[in-house]
């Protein structure tokens, strides 16, 4: 006979059901316990960890049989300690321990500590996802994932702290009720974000940059020296930007759900990521990868902000793959075993010193050659794929010394909303399009008719700073967001020569 216990992996940012078959028999000569499927190392670690787990649970573990377990479907590779818990349900289940007909409306997932304690394992919001997609009644996990997974509508979410506590319930011998929650309630209290634009003293040119970029997705890079603020505006751009939706909060969770990365006692994640990562990160931690195909900070940053700080310090292979995701909106990791598909829709924001100087004064100490050379280590594809170029001044003393409060962010949010409000109209008709931003050569041509004043100027600019094709897209595209905030149908004049400001890299003739 063969007991058959359901449990789930992860594949990507989704999951898909693995059944675990388990079959005892006397043994011959030597008893046993082998896994079979293609398990990695930490579920073939698991034949030391269970045994220990059952005994210590006060139940039977049968050692003198020959134990076989095998995960199907057999040619998918099986990751991680969260198929301890199945394993063991099996085991205990082919020995006569529990009720063999119940554990078949379940999905089972948890790692087992050796005094048989349930662990907290990674991905169960789209295991919870599948589940439901397949039917199945409940699925039984440790504690600690039970708020992760009872955002997902139409599963019961059974919680454990561990394995007698199931061999109970399986038996009938105890009474659990699933775990509740209101996504819906639990969404809307807790989209809060901490830091605020009016924190920011002075500094006008640069926020109305920051609120073009927000209302039209667009990516920016803040140029200024040390000091001057840039870092402080970054991390205040997620403040700006339109509230999640509850798709677009589960969509985020997924990602950071698979890699571990969601905060203890959190089930969903309501504000849009602000993701930093240092320059000495590599290739693989921003666009994903490894042996195993995991995410990286593109695909962690989905949904929000990636924000690049010191970008000419980065290595110059490590900016050139954001290249296509920047323009795709997705990454295709590929391995000789295994490809995998990850969103990043994010919005970019970089910042960078103007020369290679550390303040104003030692610039003039670097000819017009060394901070061209400087400059040069950021490739002009990668600039042309950012939209806003804007100079962040120092502040002078008497805007930090002023007492009047700035703009709060809250404020900004409205014009942006208002603003996305009016592209999402725009575009109801056009699939995968949601912002000015994600506009292809069809739409600008259809949205962004210029009369004959505004192609005078943009003309002029283009003949004098030499612009891409790509650039002249972007003037494009950011002069139509300026209208949408200014509630215009039509691009005029002042839009036109606002977005032409935001060019200040290519104005500079640096690229």
């Amino acid at each position: 006979m063969i007991t058959e216990v359901y449990t789930s992996a992860t594949f990507g940012v989704n999951a898909y059901i693995i059944r675990v078959e388990t079959h005892l028999e006397q043994a011959v000569k030597f008893a046993g316990f082998t896994v079979v499927g293609l398990p990695d190392n930490a579920v073939k670690e698991s034949r030391e960890r269970i045994p220990a787990a059952i005994k210590n649970s006060n139940l039977v573990f049968p050692a003198l049989k020959k134990i076989t377990v095998n995960l199907s479907p057999a040619d998918i590779k099986k990751e991680g300690a969260g198929f301890d818990l199945p394993i063991a349900v099996g085991i205990i289940s082919e020995s006569g321990q529990v009720e063999t007909e119940k554990i078949k409306d379940y999905v089972f997932i948890g790692e087992l500590s050796l005094d048989g304690k349930l662990r907290k394992v990674p991905g169960v919001l789209p295991i919870a996802l599948e589940a439901k997609e397949r039917n199945f009644k409940g699925i039984i996990l440790p504690r600690e994932n039970a708020k992760e997974a009872a955002i997902v509508e139409g599963v019961d979410v059974y919680p454990f702290d561990d394995l007698t506590e199931i061999y109970d319930f399986l038996n009938g011998r105890l009474d659990v009720q699933p775990y509740r929650l209101d996504a819906k309630e639990v969404f809307s209290r807790e989209q809060k974000y901490v830091l605020d634009f009016s924190d920011v003293k002075g500094q006008a040119e640069v926020k109305r940059g920051m609120e073009v970029a927000a209302a039209g997705a667009h990516n920016i890079i803040m140029i200024g020296l040390p000091g001057s603020g840039k870092t402080m505006l970054a991390k205040r751009v997620p403040s700006i930007l339109p509230p999640l939706t509850l798709e677009e909060a589960l969509e985020t969770t997924k990602i950071h759900s698979i890699a571990g990365l969601i905060p203890p006692n959190t089930s969903i994640i309501t504000t849009r990521p602000f993701r930093s990562p240092h320059h000495t990160a590599s290739d693989i931690s921003i666009v994903g990868g490894g042996t195993n195909a995991k995410p990286g900070e593109i695909s962690f940053a989905h949904n929000g902000v990636l924000f690049l700080d010191e970008l000419t310090e980065f290595k110059k292979n490590v900016l050139e793959v954001l290249r296509q995701p920047l323009e795709d909106r997705i990454v295709t990791i590929a391995r000789s075993k295994i490809t995998v598909q990850y969103p990043c829709s994010f919005m970019f924001v970089a910042a960078m010193n103007p020369s290679p100087a550390g303040t104003a004064k030692e610039a003039t100490n670097y000819s017009d050659y060394e901070v061209q050379k400087f400059i040069s280590k950021i490739s002009g594809p990668i600039l042309d794929r950012i939209d806003i170029h804007i100079h962040v001044n120092p502040v002078k003393y008497n805007e930090l010394s002023s007492k009047v409060e700035s703009e709060k962010s809250e404020i900004i949010r409205g014009r942006v909303v208002k603003a996305r409000e009016i592209q999402i109209r725009r575009f109801k008709d056009t699939p995968g399009i949601f912002s000015n931003a994600n506009m292809q050569t069809k739409e600008i041509k259809r949205f962004c008719i210029l009369n004959k004043d505004c192609e005078d100027i943009l003309k002029t600019a283009t003949a004098r700073l030499g612009l891409s094709a790509r650039a002249y897209d972007r003037i494009l595209k950011v002069s139509r967001t300026i209208a949408d905030l200014a509630g215009m149908e039509k691009i005029n004049t002042a839009h036109i020569s606002e977005a032409v400001q935001y060019r200040s890299l290519d104005r500079n003739s640096w690229v």
